[in-house]
């Protein structure tokens, strides 16, 4: 695939000497390749102005001069910004097109959003007007507020329209519609730049050029666990926690693993029914399990009720994440969208691209146990605010901090079908109801039937220890005139 070639500007690095190319007539500065010196142009004339950071591995399947297609257009990757938040890292990369015009491509663990900058037709408000959940209309459309943090750009390389200063934190506000569309605040520009995209699958950009299928931290990065010195070794650089495979205490790894990294100790470990490392073909896609969690949700206005689930956090390169739930109504699958559904006034119900989901359960739930690696910081009593709707076989669910609000959809699937993609011997086993609700539903109180039976044999034992006790007082008939017998179906004695 070839993309039609603009006319082009390459001066020597101010720094190194190396050529440096403009290509797009948008672009004001460049990173250098050899020396990563910061050059901004003027005109025919090119300065540095500093020097940036080396660039944060995030093993995407992307690279610079990787080329696809969106529509009918085509475009060339020709630069990278990378930025951190509270939530993670993210990066965009920046998107020559044939006909000159500029879009990013928004990376987020797998997920991909093509956006094109855009007027909001208003003055944009400071971003602590916008609350997390609130709905807000800008350019004549409702969104719904889905995000709000402090970011920083960490590092970029190639050339850019834009770059704000590194390591100095500005507020970026996200905001999605119903028909997932994306809209984006950024203010680390003045006044703050809007841009707005829709999702889209690396597949269907038809990409050519892409980087080889190495995901994993080649030569083992490792570092001794903060708690008890066994030796921990991440698989993705993107990891934001991570669990010590000796003592299951969960490592933040927010501020990096050089310095004191922090960590929190488990209480009893609770052992997954499919084992991390696990790789297996699931519905037509291979998914390797990096992460498992067991989560537990109580009733808003009952504290005392309690009820359990377990979520697995699945991986593909090109798929990014996806989550694997088991819950006494059985297993499900759910990933992360991009759009905000449109909730009635009082929250019964959502409608999501053509579909009306009904609210099933609404409820607090917060992390008991977990293990393993996940792209977000990870603590144990962690806790969210979720709502649970469906619609059939569908499931669509909420999550909400007071910093973001999040939405996935799923759908539930057969437990013989999990059992056979993920090696899972004892069928029984998938049975088990002390495992809980999905993040799309929940379960009821995480009491199956295997406690139940555990809990009526007690009761028949200590009967039956009353009622000898009762025949050795009486000299043994083992009738009284009361129902105190082991043998008491519904009726009367006979």
């Amino acid at each position: 695939m070839a993309t039609t070639p603009q006319r082009s500007y390459t001066a020597a690095c101010p720094g190194c000497g190396a050529p440096v190319a403009f290509r797009s007539a948008q672009s004001t500065h460049a990173v250098c390749s050899y020396c990563r010196s910061t050059v901004v142009r003027e005109g025919a004339t090119v300065a540095r102005v500093g020097k940036m950071a080396e660039l944060f591995d995030d093993h995407s399947p992307l690279q610079l001069q990787a080329r696809g297609k969106y529509g009918e257009r085509e475009f060339s990757v020709v630069g990278r910004l990378q930025y951190r938040g509270d939530s993670g890292t993210w990066t965009e990369w920046n998107c020559l097109f044939s006909d000159g015009e500029t879009g990013w491509l928004a990376e987020d663990n797998g997920s991909y959003v093509m956006a094109f900058a855009v007027d909001a037709n208003r003055e944009i408000p400071e971003a602590d007007r916008f609350r997390v959940g609130a709905t807000t209309a800008i350019g004549g459309k409702s969104y719904q507020v889905t995000g709000n943090e402090q970011v920083a750009l960490i590092s970029a390389e190639g050339e850019l329209p834009k770059l704000p200063p590194v390591d100095a934190r500005f507020p970026v506000v996200e905001l999605r519609s119903a028909d997932n569309e994306v809209l984006a605040l950024d203010y680390g520009a003045t006044p703050p730049a809007a841009t707005r995209g829709r999702p889209v699958a690396l597949e269907e950009l038809a990409f050519s050029g892409l980087r080889g299928e190495s995901t994993k931290l080649e030569g083992g990065l490792q570092f001794s666990c903060p708690h008890c010195g066994a030796p921990v070794t991440p698989r993705f650089d993107s990891s934001k926690s991570i669990t010590c495979p000796a003592c299951k205490s969960i490592i933040d790894l927010t501020r990096g693993v050089a310095g004191a990294v922090g960590f929190a100790e488990q209480g009893e470990a609770v052992e997954p029914l499919i084992p991390l490392g696990t790789v297996a073909q699931f519905q037509g896609v291979h998914w390797q399990v990096v992460g498992y969690q067991n989560r537990v949700g109580t009733e808003p206005d009952d504290p005392d009720e309690h009820f359990g689930w377990d979520e697995y956090l699945l991986y593909n390169r090109k798929r990014g994440f996806t989550f694997l739930l088991d819950t006494t109504e059985g297993w499900s699958v759910a990933k992360p969208v991009t759009g905000a559904p449109e909730l009635s006034r009082d929250l019964t119900t959502a409608s999501y691209l053509g579909t009306q989901y009904k609210q099933q359960y609404a409820y607090k739930a917060q992390v008991n146990f977990a293990e393993g690696e996940f792209y977000w910081p990870v603590e144990r009593g962690q806790v969210t605010f979720n709502r649970d709707y469906a619609s059939g076989n569908k499931l669509l669910a909420m999550e909400e901090t007071p910093r973001e609000r999040t939405w996935s959809l799923g759908s539930k699937v057969d437990a013989a079908e999990v059992a056979k993609a993920f090696g899972i011997k004892n069928k029984e086993l998938l049975k088990r109801g002390d495992s809980g609700p999905v993040a799309p539903g929940k379960a009821g109180m995480g009491c199956g039937c295997a406690t139940l039976v555990v809990i009526v044999l007690v009761i028949l034992i200590f009967i039956a220890i009353l009622d000898a006790m009762d025949d050795d007082r009486t000299g043994g008939s083992g009738y009284s005139g009361s129902r105190s017998g082991g043998s008491y179906s519904g009726g009367s004695h006979k």
